[in-house]
């Protein structure tokens, strides 16, 4: 080849890589670009490099399932009642699936919010059943429904309190008064609201977690004290030496207890209100009335409930066991429990770690137990 064949073939090929570099695609001439630099830098390391991170698929995935704000709760709920060894039956009980739904005339919300209750009466029935009925329609009702929920449900408790008031100047016949217990589940929210002594209790991966608080005279210091406040008494373990809680619904016929102007007075239908953010770890909820609780602890129960789910993962039946073994240990009031669970399948068996203990002996020990071995 002579000089002037090999200086068109040089020309050539520097036109074919001019051509080849405009046709390339960006990312390359980026890389192009970031090797000449290298090769102008009399380095080649660089130390403000980053490895890149690694994303797939499956990382994404694991991702999903571990976040807790991804979980959703699968509601199923239960229910069981008995009279007990009562004459009369004066509990109740209340679940609806959807509460917008059943008592608004509109949508108020995409997603439905849940309302469970149990209302556990005394002096009658009248007050119990007036709650549940009407409870329910106050909340939607209310102009900040469903926005403002821990408002509405306490303004709620007030004015369905006001309205049977109302109803018993009318009809004296239903004067009564009842405790109220309501739990609403609204997406991954827990609102749990008490006026008396039914309790709602959460099992968090097995444990007991307790939603409420009994009201009863002689068990806190801060209700002893609104008590007080309010110019009433305790008198062995009764309110004003009547009632064996401090707040509830109705009642309005006993004196001394209430105020009619709504002001005041030592028993209060104001309730006390718990919310509470749902996690996968939560697997369900018990609402029950005192009778139950007289007999169970808040963890026997919560460990009665998850062995019978495992057994048969039926919760009404669940609840109907639970009633059944409160009967077995000697209650002797009306019964009432109402169980929600947040996933379809049964709890999971609790795995429980034991600690490792290191154990030593002694060289006059492994002394002894030598000879005694060998004889």
């Amino acid at each position: 080849m002579c000089v002037q064949d090999g200086d068109q073939v040089g020309q050539e090929i520097e036109n074919l890589d001019n051509t080849s570099r405009v046709s390339w695609p960006l990312h390359c001439d980026v890389l192009h670009a970031h090797i000449d630099n290298m090769e102008n830098s009399s380095s080649f390391a660089l130390p403000n490099s980053l490895p890149l991170e690694s994303i797939c698929e499956d990382a994404e995935i694991v991702d999903r399932k571990q976040n807790p704000m991804n979980f959703v709760p699968n509601l199923r709920s239960g229910e069981w009642s008995d009279i007990g060894e009562r004459s009369s039956m004066e509990d109740t009980h209340i679940c609806i699936g959807d509460l917008a739904k059943k008592f608004a005339d509109k949508v108020l919300c995409e997603e439905a919010i849940s309302f469970y209750g149990v209302f556990d009466g005394h002096g009658g029935k009248s007050a119990a059943q007036f709650v549940r009925d009407h409870l329910p329609r106050v909340i939607v009702e209310d102009a900040d429904f469903p926005l403002e929920l821990e408002k509405v449900v306490t303004r709620s408790f007030l004015e369905t309190d006001a309205e049977f008031a109302r109803t018993c100047s009318i009809e004296s016949s239903m004067s009564s008064g009842t405790t109220a217990l309501t739990a609403i589940i609204f997406g991954r929210s827990l609102l749990v609201a008490n006026a008396g002594d039914c309790r709602a209790v959460l099992s968090r991966s097995g444990g007991a977690i307790e939603m409420s608080k009994d009201h009863r005279p002689l068990l806190h210091t801060e209700e002893r004290m609104r008590i007080k406040s309010m110019g009433g008494f305790i008198d062995d373990g009764y309110l004003n030496g009547q009632l064996g809680i401090t707040r509830a619904l109705g009642d309005w016929h006993l004196e001394g207890m209430k105020e009619q102007d709504g002001k005041g007075g030592p028993l209060s239908a104001e309730p006390e209100l718990k919310l509470m953010t749902l996690t996968k770890e939560d697997e369900f909820l018990i609402i029950a009335s005192d009778g139950i609780w007289d007999v169970f602890r808040s963890q026997n129960a919560v460990d009665f409930a998850r062995r019978r789910l495992q057994e048969h993962n039926d919760v009404k039946q669940c609840c109907k066991e639970i009633i059944e073994e409160a009967m077995k240990r000697g209650a002797t009031d009306n019964l009432t429990a109402v169980m929600v669970c947040f996933h379809s399948d049964p709890p999971p068996p609790v795995i429980v770690e034991r600690p490792r203990v290191r154990r030593s002996i002694s060289a006059e020990g492994l002394q002894n137990l030598k000879c005694l071995l060998e004889g």
